[in-house]
């Protein structure tokens, strides 16, 4: 029996009394969704690209990427329950992740040069998709997720300037 597809769920917030109102909650939820997809995405493209870089900076490249992944692995924890802690579920499926992310998903394996270059695009995508949330956050005075998101791109912004510093032409 082949399961039924999920319909997306939409952004109702559960009821509560925190003074942020249904409205901006719903909104935040919405972008730090888009947020949760971009980052598993990039999480899923780094760790395969840990399991699969060959060549002359293998053991840089893997170790470098096994912290990356990890590191992604707790953003990811950190937004879905900023979410839930919102009053909304965060998705959790790869039908999801695949609708709300603005990143490329990556089926082959390509050299490592091309691997560091498509992650600077993938930490960079995050940071601007992190940045077009903190509006909403603002000015619904969401300081959590503000603080979030400042920490968010914070992170990116410095591990895709190492990203880009790798393949930097002399």
């Amino acid at each position: 029996m082949t399961p039924e597809p999920m319909s997306p769920e939409p952004m109702t917030p559960e009821p509560m009394d925190t003074g942020l109102s249904a409205q901006d909650r719903a909104q935040i939820a919405e972008g730090l969704s888009r947020l949760l997809a971009d980052t598993y995405t990039l999480y899923l493209k780094t760790h395969s690209f840990h399991w699969n870089v060959t060549g002359p900076m293998f053991n840089t490249l893997h170790l470098m990427f096994e912290q990356q992944y990890n590191e992604l692995a707790l953003a990811v924890d950190l937004i879905a329950e900023r979410i839930r802690a919102l009053g909304v579920h965060a998705p959790g499926s790869y039908q999801q992740y695949l609708a709300l992310t603005s990143l490329a998903e990556e089926t082959g394996v390509p050299s490592a040069e091309k691997m560091i270059q498509q992650l600077v695009q993938g930490q960079e995508a995050v940071v601007k998709t992190a940045r077009s949330i903190f509006p909403l956050a603002d000015k619904a005075g969401d300081e959590p997720t503000a603080d979030l998101l400042t920490q968010r791109m914070q992170v990116h912004e410095k591990t895709a300037w190492m990203l880009r510093s790798m393949i930097a032409k002399a």
